[in-house]
């Protein structure tokens, strides 16, 4: 037990998925895994650890934004021995050719500030992902035939942002989409010397301001979950 993960030695499995949403986490875990357990219910943060074809996996909410993230990342390393750390979310896009239902697999996350930003100073670290889940997640999704993006994306530490400008900025760069963890995630990751990655699944535009309808959106998260299952244990 930690601070804030108040699962018993042993209940966290070395790959945790990590979606943002403690109720996408929930749902996940019952849709996905067999045998699911809830693990943690501190702060309404749940977690749950099932097996995915005969692979032990946990599904542990992040909360939302860097710094809840970075708690529940370094927890899940430093107290229970998590290894491989996906994250599950949504993310609005920042490129025309970036559809609302595709997936993006961000290679490196770009963005003004972190929880960790104190333990460079100076430096302006580029956090990246861990690229043999990587590729084995591009193949996956590839194979299932859902439109696939890799690059770069930003991780905001605002949802409410007014800065337009630098919207376009970041999208005229290549910048793929926005979302508000993945960063953190990444570096935190790096620190520690496991393995990280963010698949997201587009589920608003910043430039067409479309969105994906509320009875579509678990659909389309069920293919993210399913590619990160086939790319951690692929």
């Amino acid at each position: 037990m930690s601070v804030h993960i108040g699962a018993k030695p042993g209940e966290i499995a070395e790959t945790v998925l990590m979606p943002g949403d403690p109720y996408r986490a929930k749902w996940a875990a019952e849709t996905f895994l067999k045998d699911a357990t809830c693990i943690n219910q501190v702060r309404g943060m749940l977690g749950f650890t099932g097996m995915w074809k005969g692979n032990r996996v946990t599904i542990q909410g992040s909360g939302m934004g860097m710094p809840s993230l970075s708690i529940y990342a370094n927890e899940l390393i430093k107290e229970f021995g998590a290894k491989t750390l996906i994250r599950i979310g949504s993310a609005g896009a920042m490129q025309h050719d970036v559809k609302v239902r595709d997936i993006v697999v961000a290679m490196t996350a770009s963005t003004i500030a972190t929880p960790s930003r104190g333990f460079f100073r100076e430096l302006q670290y580029a956090p990246c992902a861990n690229y043999g889940l990587l590729e084995k997640a591009v193949a996956a999704a590839r194979a299932k035939g859902t439109p696939t993006h890799v690059g770069g994306i930003y991780s905001s530490d605002v949802f409410y942002d007014e800065r337009p400008d630098l919207t376009e900025m970041m999208a005229r760069h290549g910048v793929l989409c926005v979302e508000m963890e993945a960063a953190e995630l990444y570096t935190v990751a790096a620190r520690h010397g496991v393995r990280a990655l963010a698949i997201l699944t587009i589920s608003d535009h910043l430039l067409t301001h479309e969105s994906l309808p509320s009875e579509d959106r678990e659909r389309s998260f069920g293919d993210m979950v399913e590619v990160a299952l086939e790319a951690a244990f692929s």
